[in-house]
């Protein structure tokens, strides 16, 4: 298939009025508005400090924090910025929030300098959902349109994170909405706040792209070219993983105000005594290291999740929200303690009790034992439904299953691991696998921590075991 191009360089480059400040660690993009010395500020996350530096460069004054929708997926930081900056906060009046702020409806404006942004009512990824045009004072032509979760660049937002019983009518709603937005100039430049690496979407939206334009996706979308809506409908029919089990909490929490971030205490080094004596009364323990060094030996009953882009998000998928938690670092633990607690924070995780001061080397130095997990290569796996042997465990995606099957394994996403651990069998060993990897190790080690006889494959994945000759005769 060809290469999805560049898109045209969009309003961000062309007048710098907007400035796009990536989340990666949830798979969105913030935005900056500037003109002159005045600055809004579109769907930030929890942690601000990126964003009030952006407005610092420019000799800016934050006057509006702007929200597309009720954010499932992350806490907001609009009382972060208002703390800050004493800025107001708009947001959409079918929202529900409860707080003060300007509640818009559809045809509102807020006036940026020279820069009107009006407020289109785009349902679908969510009831409220606001879509916001991007249009010079005077002219009707809008140069962007800031879309949140409805048209993502390749995709578009999810219409299941409220409920099946409400997918359908909001899965017709985002047609509608779509619909409304190809009627946009083509070089209108498309600024959504979800991205590839964030539930939100419902496709496997571009990884490297996260700004387009109106005539890109009409060529290169096909939820947003689908011309009628049962074609529509098709294109969203297939399974979606369920989200991670946090996401059930964040929507309340944004209605009602987010709580302001302390500077608080900076994470306790703890001794092996300190931190098995709050993991015994009922803290989780998460490993961050790496994952051969966690393979090798690691405290009993640690969940090991990679320090990376993804870690938030990752904890949230296999730790029950409001869980204290304890780490396991690299070096330098105090530096990375600084790094973790501020990701983890994003989706109100915590508290973070602390870190093992030495780690793994500092509990092997105090006579405490160590557990290794077991890492399997595909060649030595044979995939059947025979009891004698292990059971695969696939916790890729429902979209990389359809992709590439795999007979006689049991199949959980990673993100309903935690929920559904009884629907993992006892009676046999398991072997977890993904793609890569990463998640058959993280997986694994929420399975070893529950007493679950079970092994990782580490080095390839599924496809790996697909292609061998482990699964001739299956």
């Amino acid at each position: 298939m060809t290469a999805r191009p560049t898109p045209p360089t969009p309003i961000v480059d062309r007048t710098a009025s907007i400035v796009p400040v990536p989340v990666p660690d949830l798979g969105n993009t913030s935005y900056v508005v500037v003109r002159g010395d005045e600055a809004l500020v579109i769907d930030p996350p929890r942690d601000v400090r990126e964003i009030l530096a952006v407005v610092e460069r420019r000799h800016a004054t934050v006057s509006t924090v702007l929200e597309t929708h009720v954010h499932n997926d992350y806490l907001s930081g609009a009382h972060e910025v208002r703390a800050a900056t004493g800025a107001s906060i708009a947001a959409p009046a079918k929202g529900r929030y409860r707080f003060d702020h300007r509640a818009l409806d559809e045809g509102d404006e807020i006036v940026v300098g020279d820069l009107i942004l009006r407020a289109l009512h785009t349902p679908g990824h969510t009831p409220e959902h606001m879509s916001y045009l991007v249009l010079r004072e005077g002219s009707d032509r809008p140069e962007a349109v800031l879309t949140g979760g409805s048209l993502l660049v390749g995709s578009a937002g999810r219409s299941d994170l409220l409920g099946l019983v409400r997918a359908d009518e909001l899965n017709r709603a985002q047609f509608r909405s779509l619909t409304r937005l190809r009627d946009l100039p083509p070089d209108t430049s498309v600024l959504p706040t979800h991205g590839a690496g964030s539930f939100c979407s419902a496709d496997d939206a571009s990884a490297l792209v996260r700004i387009s334009t109106i005539g890109e996706e009409l060529a290169w979308n096909a939820v947003f070219r689908a011309d009628d809506e049962d074609e529509f409908l098709a294109l969203r029919t297939r399974r979606l993983a369920a989200p991670p089990s946090y996401f059930r909490f964040m929507a309340e929490a944004n209605r009602s105000g987010v709580p302001l971030l302390t500077d608080g205490d900076p994470p306790l080094d703890l001794s092996p005594a300190e931190s098995s004596a709050l993991v015994s009364a009922g803290a989780w323990i998460v490993d961050a290291r790496d994952r051969r060094a966690f393979a090798a030996g690691h405290i009993p009953g640690s969940v090991w999740v990679p320090l990376d882009g993804s870690f938030a998000t990752n904890v949230g998928s296999v730790v029950p929200f409001g869980e204290s938690m304890v780490l396991v670092l690299p070096w330098p633990e105090r530096d990375l303690a600084h790094e973790a607690v501020p990701q983890l924070q994003m989706i109100g995780y915590g508290p973070v009790l602390g870190f093992v001061s030495g780690g793994v080397d500092a509990w092997r130095a105090a006579g405490r034992p160590l557990t290794p997990l077991t890492t399997l290569d595909p060649g030595r796996i044979t995939v059947d439904d025979d009891p004698a042997t292990p059971l695969v465990l696939d916790v890729r995606s429902p979209a990389e299953w359809e992709a590439e099957p795999l007979p006689n394994g049991v199949r959980i996403p990673l993100s309903e691991l935690t929920e559904r651990i009884h629907d993992v069998p006892r009676d046999r060993p398991v072997v977890a696998a993904c793609a890569f990897g990463r998640r058959a190790v993280i997986a694994a080690s929420v399975l070893q921590r529950l007493g679950v006889d079970v092994a990782a494959v580490t080095d390839g994945g599924v496809q790996d075991l697909v292609r061998s000759d482990a699964l001739e005769g299956a």
